[in-house]
């Protein structure tokens, strides 16, 4: 009970690292096309990880491989399918659209793996995206930019339900790297195409740095150990907690609107967040 208390503290670390983190890369972004930033970012993670444990691949299943480089993917796509919505949408439209991945993860754990969810997790769900639409709602409409981050969303959902099944929390940093690997190779490829560009400025390294350790290379291994003990469902409501962080700290640093909507969403997300650790524990108990 103490490991997995420490875990669901780590998966909300590793939401708040993601919502501070689009602090940095806001003005980063600005700087350094999307796409060279993603391939610096994952392949600086990927260089400490490898430095870290350089033999970390020593003894794993070509099934164990095949498994983190289709997780990978997965992860990739949502990366790369958000980012090209986000340069055809709002910030606001990608933010919500995004959250959807909350409605998707126990659908396709129910439809692809048949893993039943229980009544009050679908619960927290629909609270979770409810919360989400008031923190994020400015007006949503429907175009190529609100279908791609909509196929981002399918992408992350189907993440979050492939580490459920192939985290067994005994090669976790194994699993994370291959992982990251496959982000790098992917984001990579996509800046190579576009022409890569190598962060001009000490802002832009330092967004690099950050986002390389904190927000991928810890965030990931936290997420993926999570995941060996808990539901898909429940760390998918658990790292919704990012938009609320997202809010807190672009109101802290960037001095952003607050308002009552804003707060109610907030406190749906945070209510959901709860039912989902109660009914975890209670379920594992």
């Amino acid at each position: 009970m103490i490991r997995r208390n420490l875990l669901y503290f780590g998966m909300l670390a590793t939401a708040a690292v993601w919502g501070g983190s689009f602090v940095l890369m806001k003005d980063a972004i600005q700087e350094q096309d999307v796409y060279s930033f993603l391939s610096s970012r994952f392949l600086v993670a990927s260089a400490l990880m490898i430095a870290y444990r350089p033999n970390v691949f020593k003894g794993l299943s070509p099934k164990f491989i095949k498994q983190g480089v289709l997780a990978g993917v997965l992860l990739g796509g949502g990366y790369i399918f958000q980012t090209l919505g986000l340069a055809k949408t709002t910030v606001s439209n990608t933010g919500f659209i995004t959250g959807l991945y909350l409605v998707f993860t126990p659908l396709i754990s129910l439809i692809i793996l048949k893993r039943k969810v229980i009544k009050i997790q679908w619960l927290a769900v629909v609270v979770a995206t409810l919360g989400l639409f008031l923190i994020s709602y400015n007006g949503i409409s429907i175009g190529i930019g609100e279908i791609l981050v909509l196929i981002s969303a399918l992408f992350y959902g189907a993440h979050f339900v492939a580490l459920g099944e192939w985290s067994d929390g005994k090669n976790t940093y194994a699993l994370t790297l291959i992982q990251i690997l496959t982000v790098s190779a992917i984001a990579s490829i996509c800046a190579l195409i576009n022409g890569y560009q190598l962060p001009p400025s000490s802002n832009v390294w330092q967004a690099v740095l950050f986002t390389a350790f904190f927000a991928t290379f810890l965030a990931f291994i936290v997420q993926t150990k999570a995941q060996s003990v808990m539901s898909a469902t429940a760390a998918s409501v658990l790292l919704a907690m990012e938009t609320p962080f997202a809010l807190f700290f672009g109101l802290v640093f960037n001095s952003d609107p607050l308002t009552m909507r804003i707060i109610a969403g907030g406190t749906m997300v945070m209510f959901a967040m709860g039912v989902v650790i109660w009914s975890d524990n209670k379920k594992s108990a």
